[in-house]
């Protein structure tokens, strides 16, 4: 053997064992990448697996959210926010979803027809969309309140009629009665049933039929003859606290609309004003009450009214006492009496008459009648000479004539 075949052979053997090397290394390099790329599939499917998933989860969350707006109860009690929220996830879901789509479509119909507002001009601005239907939904709740003020309104106006209707009938119904029970003294004095609406004249025509003496029964006939009178010029209902504070105002000083919320000044001025017209009526009164002690009694009480009320907002203006209004109440009673008779006065009086509904021959005769005595009725009921006497009545048609044209006779 020679000796560079030796030498071949160790070299054989080195390359060998070299490309053994060689190839293990390839292979683990292989392996390793084979791995890598095995880990990196397994990481893409990891994550392509979980973004599904999310996918999934917000869709489901997208679809729970738009289920309720394909039902009427949902948009009859959403609010602004709900379904500003609903367009705004309909929106963003509405190209990747058909369910979305269809909800989309619900939405933009429902908020055109219940707030005006079409969404394809609104598109992802969901703040002017909440802005726009909060507006319309005040503005709804705002005429619904109204409407159902006014039902109220118009249900309480319909059962205030029944009650005006139930209480007419019940007063018609007692008037009847009444009018049965004081039928001989009614059709003596020739009273119209519908008369005793005024309570004054019933009370004096109940008092006529309960009289037991000759002088108590004089004394109701009396006051029926005078309610009589005052019904043919104030008319069943009496004076109005507006006519009675313009005849009040006129002839007092210091009398104002403020003293009519007075309950007992309204009496009073009720009183004089009756007892005027009866003075001028030519009426005297019963001896037991005297038209004279009438009128003063209430002329009294209207001056002491008006310096109580006057003093009362002095004192809590200055605090202290100041007997101003005294001297007013001295000066009002002066003037009202010494201005009677005058044209002014006339003519206050015509003004007066005509508030009272009276004709125009009505007005010229009180007028006239008031001229030619020409003075003041407290001057009046002091000199009258006793009660005016009733003529004897008459019945049949000539006699409403005569009470239509010219009052009651006496």
């Amino acid at each position: 053997m020679s000796e560079s075949d030796g030498i071949d052979d160790f070299l054989d053997n080195g390359m060998r064992q070299s490309l053994m090397i060689a190839a293990r290394i390839a292979e683990t390099l292989a392996r390793r990448r084979q791995e890598a790329q095995r880990q990196q599939e397994h990481q893409d499917t990891q994550v392509m697996h979980e973004a599904r998933a999310r996918l999934a989860a917000e869709r489901s969350t997208a679809l729970a959210v738009l289920a309720p707006v394909h039902k009427d109860q949902w948009w009859d009690k959403a609010q602004p926010a709900d379904i500003a929220t609903a367009h705004a996830v309909a929106e963003g879901w509405k190209d990747h979803d058909p369910t979305a789509l269809e909800a989309a479509t619900r939405i933009r119909e429902e908020v055109l027809a219940r707030y005006g507002i079409d969404t394809r001009d609104v598109g992802s601005d969901t703040a002017y969309l909440e802005s726009g239907v909060a507006t319309f939904a005040s503005e709804n709740a705002r005429r619904d309140e109204l409407a159902r003020s006014q039902e109220e309104a118009r249900k309480a106006a319909v059962e205030h009629e029944k009650a005006v209707h139930l209480i007419a009938a019940a007063q018609a119904e007692e008037r009847r009665a009444q009018a049965e029970k004081l039928a001989p003294v009614m059709e003596r004095h020739q009273v119209p049933v519908e008369y005793l609406a005024n309570p004054e004249l019933a009370q004096a025509l109940q008092r006529a039929h309960d009289a037991k003496t000759p002088s108590a029964a004089a004394v109701a006939d009396t006051e029926i003859k005078e309610r009589l009178f005052l019904i043919t010029t104030d008319g069943v209902d009496g004076p109005d606290i507006d006519q009675l504070c313009k005849e009040t105002t006129a002839n007092f000083n210091g009398a104002d609309e403020s003293h009519f919320k007075d309950p007992d000044f309204v009496k009073a001025a009720k009183e004089m004003h009756e007892a005027k017209l009866l003075a001028e009526g030519g009426f005297g009164g019963p001896e037991s009450a005297p038209l004279a002690a009438r009128y003063e009694r209430a002329e009294k009480e209207l001056f002491a009214r008006l310096e109580s009320v006057g003093t009362d907002i002095e004192n809590r203006v200055t605090g202290s006492d100041n007997s101003r209004l005294k001297d007013q109440g001295l000066k009002a009673e002066t003037a009202s009496v010494s201005s009677y008779g005058s044209a002014e006065h006339h003519q206050k009086f015509a003004e007066s008459l005509q508030d009272t509904g009276a004709s125009e021959r009505q007005i010229r005769g009180r007028v006239a009648a008031s001229r030619s005595q020409g003075t003041h009725p407290r001057v009046a009921v002091t000199q009258s000479k006793g009660a005016a006497k009733a003529s004897k009545a008459r019945k049949g048609a000539a006699v409403g004539a005569e009470r239509g044209k010219g009052g009651l006779s006496r």
